[in-house]
Parts: structure tokens; C-alpha cells; sequence
């Protein structure tokens, strides 16, 4: 469900604002438990945001970064999550974090609970790798179920792709959605009317009883 909407003016500010909260949480986790562990989101909308966190003042050498979803993909393919967060938040004060890729050998499957967690959405309804066709949607989304990792082909999605499952993505401190753009403001209204998860999966997200904070521009 989603507890608080905030809405900014601007791309910059959006960005600005999340990292400001993002950071105050994991710095608030290491405070507690001596480590923190984020995950993030790919795709073009989050770059502000990462360059703007990636400058936070916080112990980032207690940090383990990852990712929400991932293309099974090099790290030198342009279309690698992993590529865009190590060339624009691993850097400045974050290059200190810990990295922990989904795809290769980052044993990715033994992280969590999270402290943060970002998700897109993307103009089909899906996040993470929740894709309406999704091979193994059912699966991911299913509550109690045991998998933390599944692979997800869809129709329409050119490469296989790996995913956190629901249950695990749930299973964080601080949930943020966070879209930018009027059309994406279209989705999300949609996406909380009436309908089917399996035509647009965010909905699986709305639905929870987890609480999710929505961070929006124009």
C-alpha cells in the first residue's frame, strides 16, 4: 500500500530528496546493526538520484549494494544494471560500498533482509523483473514462497533477466517507488484501480500490507 506520496517539482529536487531519505535510513542501520544493505533499481530514472546519493556523508564502507533486478548480461553490455550503478553510485563518498552483482558470482541469493529498497515501474505496470507474460511470474509474486532469486523471460523483454522475488523485496525497513513523468503518473493510477496483478504486477506491490513510500515528478 502506499502510506505517503511525495511529489516534487522537479527531477533534481526528487533526486536530491530520496537520497536525503536513503541515506538517513542506512545511516540510521549502521548506527544499529553496524552495516546496512540497499537495493536498487536500473533503467534511466534512477541516475540523478545515484549521483546525488553517491555524495551522501555516511560510513559507506558499511554498505552492500545490490540490486532489486538484473540482465543476464557482461557488465560491459550498455543494458547492465550493474554497469549503471557502478558508473554513477559507486563513486565520490560511495565508492567505498561493497557491490554485490545478480548476475555472475556475487552469491547475491544470501543477502537480506534489506534496509532500503528502490523500485521503478516501468509503463506496462512492471517492476523489478515482474513482467505481464512473465515466465515465472506467478512464482514471484506468491508470498510464501521459498525462492529469494528466479529467472524471468517475457514477451517482448529481448534478455532473460533475474529478479528478487516479492517476499523478499517486501521484506525491507524502507520501501520507495520512484517514477518521474506524467505517463508513468497514468500507470500508477491505473495500476490502483481495479484489475488483475498478473496485467500489471506493481499491483502486487500496492496490494501488500507493507507500506510503500511513492516519490514522483513531472
Amino acid at each position: 500500500m502506499i502510506a505517503e506520496r511525495k511529489l516534487f517539482e522537479s527531477k533534481k529536487k526528487l533526486a536530491m530528496g530520496l537520497a536525503a531519505d536513503v541515506a538517513a535510513y542506512l545511516s540510521n542501520a549502521i548506527t544499529d546493526r553496524g552495516k546496512a544493505l540497499l537495493a536498487v533499481s536500473g533503467g534511466t530514472t534512477p541516475t540523478l538520484f545515484f549521483n546525488f546519493l553517491a555524495r551522501a556523508k555516511i560510513d559507506w564502507a558499511h554498505v552492500t549494494v545490490t540490486l532489486v533486478d538484473e540482465r543476464c548480461v557482461p557488465e560491459t553490455d550498455e543494458r547492465s544494471n550493474a554497469k549503471l550503478v557502478r558508473e554513477n553510485l559507486l563513486e565520490a563518498n560511495a565508492a567505498a560500498a561493497k557491490f554485490v552483482p545478480l548476475f555472475g558470482k556475487g552469491n547475491a541469493d544470501k543477502l537480506g533482509p534489506f534496509d532500503v529498497v528502490i523500485l521503478g515501474m516501468g509503463n506496462d505496470g512492471h517492476t523489478a523483473s515482474f513482467f505481464p507474460g512473465g515466465d515465472h511470474l506467478a512464482e514471484a509474486l506468491e508470498l510464501e514462497g521459498s525462492k529469494r532469486i528466479l529467472t524471468m523471460s517475457a514477451p517482448g523483454v529481448p534478455e532473460k533477466r533475474l529478479t528478487f522475488t516479492l517476499p523478499v523485496l517486501l521484506d525491507s525497513g524502507f520501501l520507495a517507488l520512484h517514477i518521474e513523468g506524467a505517463e508513468k503518473q497514468k500507470t500508477l493510477a491505473t495500476a490502483e484501480g481495479p484489475g488483475p496483478v498478473k496485467d500489471m504486477p506493481i499491483r502486487a506491490v500496492l496490494r501488500a500490507r507493507e507500506p510503500v513510500v511513492l516519490y514522483w515528478c513531472p
